[in-house]
């Protein structure tokens, strides 16, 4: 999580919000220009395994750079490390949906990132105080993911719904965390990038959910 210490200039509320929306905005342009002009059979070239150290090295060390930086440039360089290897995911992710369900279930979380957002401004408190449920059933879930997919070889739809309302929960809180947050361009950066990470991957929970993929 992103440091609430004040380092660099204050800016308004206004250009603070404005940084923040245009994070968010990004990469979500970024999601969609890799998603449609990357084809999914390149991708399927690359060994699994280099693959996915490459994505966790990536998006690890961009959410390192992010939450310990205060410059402005290097933090938006580590959202960008999250970013790219995101979309490759959602790029083959994608693939097994109709266009149609992909709308609706942005439709859908674009519906449940509201509500959170205006929860998380009007019960902060409430939020703060569940962030170690949060941060505790989102691994414990993880965890039990990996043993099902890997040990067990199955994935119980349930567990669609338990990381979804999980990362509903991290938008309030993410939400409430950003509104308190000294008001600089830094903060805004990495307020953006803490809520893109949120917003994906309720996206991707919800649609498992709506496309049926269990």
């Amino acid at each position: 999580m992103s440091s609430l210490t004040s380092v660099g200039d204050t800016i308004s509320s206004r250009a603070y919000n404005l940084i923040l929306g245009v994070v968010l905005l990004y990469g979500f342009a970024v999601n969609w220009l890799m998603v449609t002009n990357i084809s999914t059979e390149s991708l399927s070239h690359i060994p699994t395994w280099l693959f996915l150290i490459g994505y966790f090295a990536s998006a690890f060390f961009g959410m390192y750079l992010y939450n310990s930086s205060d410059q402005p440039l290097v933090s938006f360089v580590g959202y960008n490390l999250v970013v790219v290897p995101f979309s490759l995911v959602l790029n083959m992710f994608l693939a097994k949906y109709s266009q149609t369900a992909v709308i609706d279930a942005i439709q859908v979380t674009g519906i449940a990132t509201a509500v959170m957002m205006t929860l998380g401004f009007m019960y902060p408190n409430f939020f703060k105080s569940i962030a170690s449920g949060l941060f505790w059933g989102l691994l414990a879930a993880i965890v039990a993911e990996l043993i099902m997919i890997f040990v067990m070889g199955v994935h119980l739809p349930i567990m669609n719904w338990i990381v979804a309302i999980i990362f509903c929960g991290y938008i309030g809180y993410d939400w409430a965390r950003a509104l308190e947050k000294p008001k600089t361009v830094d903060n805004a950066i990495d307020s953006g990038a803490d809520l893109y990470i949120d917003i994906v991957n309720l996206f991707v929970r919800i649609l498992s959910i709506m496309g049926n993929d269990d």
